[in-house]
C-alpha cells in the first residue's frame, strides 16, 4: 500500500503529530509519498522518517505512480488544494484536521493511528463529490478551471456594486445587483455560501447554488437548480476590473469576459471512516445542543 502525504503549511506545534503519523505509517508497512516543498519543510524540522520517502510534485505523479491514497495535513482548503493535483486521477482523499471547523478534514489529531488502522484494513466508505467546471471565452485558470467547492464573481477596485446578467441554460433568470455572486456545489454548501445566506445541501442532491453577495434588492434570495445546467454570466460595473475565483485561487476578469459554470465530467472521492454528513453538519455547527444546559 502506498500513500501521498500533502501538506501547504508546517507549524511546529504540530511536529509531534506529524511524527506520530510517519510513525504510524512504517509501523503499517505503508510506503509513503511526500508533496515535494511539504517534505523540504519536514525535513528542516527535523523530522525522523522510519523508512525512505519519495517525493511527488505535479498530478502526473498520480497518473504514473501507483499511489492508493492521498493524506492532507491541514484544513478544508488543504483538501482543496490537493484535488487540483488528484484532478482526474481517482484516488480517494483522507483528510486529518490540523485547522478549526473540519467539514472535510474530518479525521482529528488524537485518531490517527485508529484512521491509519481503518484505511489499511479497508474499512471505510468512499464519498463522491460534484466538481464544477468554468467556461470562459478567454483564457483563465488554465488547465485548473474547476473547484470542489465554489466559483465566484466579486467586485474589486471599487466600492459600488456591479451588476451580473444571469442565465440558466440561455433563459434569462436574473440581473444581481450585488458585490458578487456565488455558484456554489453541494460540498460548498457549508463554505461561503452559507455564510452569505445560502442553503446546506446534501453531497449528493443533484444541485448547484446559486447565492447573491449582499445583494441591493432584500427580495433577492439564493436558489437552488439541477448541476445539469449550465448557468452563464455576464458582468458590468463602474470599474474596468472583477474578480473571479475557484475555490481558494482567483485571477482578474473584465466586461469581456463571458463565463458559464456547468458541472465538471470528474469527480473527487473522499474517505469516510465514521458517521456521515447528518453527524458532521450536527458536530461541526453544534445543532442539537442547547447551550442552556450547559
Amino acid at each position: 500500500m502506498q500513500v501521498a502525504i500533502y501538506g501547504k503549511v508546517f507549524k511546529q506545534e504540530n511536529a509531534p503529530l506529524v511524527q506520530h503519523l510517519f510513525n504510524v505509517l512504517d509501523e503499517e508497512g505503508i510506503n509513503t509519498f511526500v508533496y515535494e516543498p511539504y517534505l523540504e519543510m519536514l525535513r528542516a524540522a527535523e523530522i525522523d522518517f522510519k523508512r525512505d520517502v519519495a517525493y511527488f510534485d505535479s498530478h502526473l505523479d498520480f497518473v504514473m505512480r501507483d499511489i492508493d491514497f492521498v493524506i492532507t495535513l491541514g484544513g478544508d482548503g488543504t483538501i482543496l488544494y490537493a484535488v487540483t493535483l488528484v484532478r482526474d486521477a481517482d484516488i480517494p482523499i483522507l483528510g486529518i484536521n490540523l485547522g478549526r471547523l473540519g467539514f472535510l478534514a474530518s479525521v482529528e489529531r488524537q485518531k490517527v493511528k485508529e484512521a491509519i488502522h481503518m484505511l489499511k484494513k479497508g474499512r471505510f466508505m468512499l464519498d463522491k463529490r460534484t466538481l464544477l467546471r468554468l467556461e470562459s471565452n478567454m483564457p483563465l485558470f488554465e488547465d485548473l478551471s474547476f473547484a470542489l467547492n465554489d466559483c465566484t464573481i466579486l467586485k474589486r477596485d471599487t466600492s459600488s456594486m456591479i451588476t451580473i446578467h444571469t442565465y440558466i441554460n440561455g433563459a434569462y433568470l436574473n440581473s444581481y445587483w450585488a458585490d458578487g455572486i456565488i455558484v456554489a456545489t453541494p460540498t460548498g454548501s457549508t463554505g461561503y455560501s452559507l455564510s452569505c445566506g445560502g442553503p446546506i445541501i446534501f453531497p449528493n442532491s443533484g444541485n448547484f447554488i446559486i447565492t447573491p453577495v449582499a445583494p441591493h434588492n432584500l427580495n433577492v434570495r439564493p436558489i437552488v437548480i439541477s448541476d445539469d445546467s449550465v448557468i452563464s454570466f455576464e458582468i458590468e460595473g463602474r470599474s474596468d476590473n472583477f474578480l473571479c475565483t475557484l475555490d481558494a485561487r482567483f485571477e482578474t476578469i473584465t466586461s469581456k469576459h463571458e463565463l458559464a459554470v456547468r458541472k465538471c465530467e470528474f469527480q473527487a472521492s473522499l474517505v469516510r471512516l465514521d458517521g456521515g454528513f447528518l453527524e458532521t453538519i450536527r458536530a461541526k455547527l453544534d445543532w442539537g445542543l442547547d447551550q442552556r444546559n450547559y
